[in-house]
């Protein structure tokens, strides 16, 4: 059963399973998108909003390194979901999950707005 693997497995797989989405979405297969997938989805298991994970200035540097490196991932978030919920959502659709969350949602500030009802 998965739930009684190490902890550092679980993260290694949610790690791969992020990984795997984005490079599903590149625009291209550079050295530097490679090196941007991995970033992404280590810092995508950190406590703060993606964009403060990857230490961008803000929310709309995100959108944009999403829309130059991932733009068809970036066209899929056409409602504008935080990043983390977005990622973790379209990984459980891919694997017929009907309930998924991000990491770290319980300790976050701004819970509230991301599991808000959708309009």
């Amino acid at each position: 059963m998965n739930d009684q693997l190490p902890v550092n497995v679980l993260l290694a797989e949610e790690i791969a399973d992020v990984a795997a989405l984005l490079t599903e979405h590149a625009a291209d297969d550079s050295p530097e998108t490679q090196a941007l997938i991995w970033r992404i989805a280590e810092s995508s298991m950190g406590p703060n909003h993606l964009w403060q994970d990857l230490a961008l200035p803000d929310r709309a540097a995100l959108g944009e390194l999403m829309q130059r490196h991932f733009p068809a991932l970036k066209a899929r978030n056409s409602k504008q979901m935080r990043w983390k919920k977005f990622l973790y959502r379209e990984i459980c659709a891919k694997a017929d999950v009907l309930i998924c969350k991000s990491p770290h949602c319980e300790a976050c500030d701004e819970v509230h707005v991301c599991f808000a009802p959708e309009e």
